[in-house]
């Protein structure tokens, strides 16, 4: 059982900046394609990027450009980082880990909000 932690949300102006953080409780963090996902107020879940275990990431067109994902195997944390944030980014966002054993993003995060200010 993988134990996802995130941290970070806040509320923030619109262009500013925020950085999430998902710690996991396993040591084979190293292994897992890690997501990040959000859900707006009366939408879907809908992606946001991911980074796979061999460190390339893929992001959605609304974020590209402006979101990074990073981890640091070493802490078994993935991050978020948010740069000029607009008002619709705001949302829960949520990490997730692909264990890469067929079942997709099978462990998920309890969610942190990001509110932006217009």
């Amino acid at each position: 059982q993988v134990q996802l932690t995130e941290s970070g949300g806040g509320l923030v102006q619109a262009g500013g900046s925020l950085r999430l953080s998902c710690a996991a409780s396993e040591r084979t963090f190293s292994s897992y394609n890690m997501g990040w996902f959000r859900q707006a107020p009366g939408k879907e879940r809908e992606f946001v990027g991911v980074i796979r275990w061999s460190g390339d990431s893929y992001y959605a067109d609304s974020v590209k450009g402006r979101f990074t994902i990073s981890r640091d195997n070493a802490k078994n944390t993935v991050y978020l980082q948010m740069n000029s944030l607009k008002p619709e980014d705001t949302a829960v966002y949520y990490c997730a880990a692909d264990t890469r054993t067929g079942r997709g993003y099978a462990y998920w995060g309890q969610g942190t909000q990001v509110t932006v200010s217009s």
